[in-house]
């Protein structure tokens, strides 16, 4: 289990017209595809506990939950794709968000199920210890699963 839950498990992404967003149970990921023929020195991007904004497409708003602001990251790579990266602060399976921002972003029905069952694996191998990368959940996954915390051990 040395990769990440994500690399071995793959991303459920929500695509969106700019480039697509994903997350895990710490983490947000956004990707944004940068318009060909702009200038690194164009690029800005401004990260905030709640808010988000990124100069080169214009887009700003107010982010679905509240994040760590000292440890969220972008990057530009090769001129042509900016990466951000967002640690939650509310970081348990149930804490699945619904969309990147406030009101805009979300993802549809099937993709907001398949991105809880992740979380709900990645939940269940963190306590158990045990690779659930490849695992498939039907049943009671919504909100993070079922919690077996007070179960004797």
């Amino acid at each position: 289990m040395s990769a990440p839950f994500e690399e071995r498990s793959g991303v459920v992404p929500c695509g969106t017209p700019w480039g697509r967003w994903y997350q895990t149970l710490e983490e947000v990921f956004i990707e944004v595809r940068v318009p060909p023929g702009t200038r690194a020195k164009d690029v800005r991007c401004s990260l905030g506990s709640r808010d988000i904004a990124l100069a080169v497409g214009g887009q700003e708003g107010k982010l679905f939950d509240s994040t760590v602001t000292d440890e969220g990251t972008w990057t530009l790579e090769d001129r042509q794709l900016i990466r951000i990266v967002l640690m939650k602060t509310n970081r348990d399976a149930g804490n699945c968000w619904t969309s990147l921002l406030e009101n805009e972003y979300a993802a549809d029905p099937w993709v907001q199920d398949q991105m809880q069952r992740k979380l709900t694996l990645e939940r269940f191998q963190r306590e158990a210890r045990f690779d659930f990368s490849g695992a498939e959940i039907s049943g009671n996954y919504s909100k993070g699963g079922p919690d077996f915390s007070s179960l004797e051990k």
